[in-house]
């Protein structure tokens, strides 16, 4: 299946769109990835518990977006969009949500 932001795929032509596809996922973050942020908050550095868990969600939801894609006949998801939220009274959750168009290609 190919996934591109763009309205189109290069040398291709779409000869209809399917609808709207979305793949969503909250993550949350346990307290040893937060105590080692927090950590590194404060003596600067990156987070790798956090950019695994961000990597992780973001490559669940692309794909369930896919398979949603698929479920409709599809070969392609143009125009992907991605959004990161946080949750939580604490914000100890991670959203992630892509949305793009499915579409048949000739």
């Amino acid at each position: 299946m190919i996934v591109t932001t763009t309205g189109s795929v290069e040398g291709r032509t779409i000869a209809s769109y399917e609808g709207i596809v979305f793949g969503e996922v909250i993550s949350g973050i346990n307290f040893l990835k937060d105590l080692g942020a927090g950590m590194r908050n404060f003596f600067g550095g990156r987070s790798q518990g956090y950019e695994d868990e961000i990597l992780q969600a973001r490559e669940n939801a692309l794909d369930e977006m896919v398979n949603r894609a698929a479920q409709m006949g599809a070969d392609a998801v143009v125009g992907v969009k991605m959004d990161y939220e946080t949750l939580g009274a604490d914000n100890g959750m991670i959203m992630v949500t892509c949305s793009g168009t499915a579409v048949k290609l000739n």
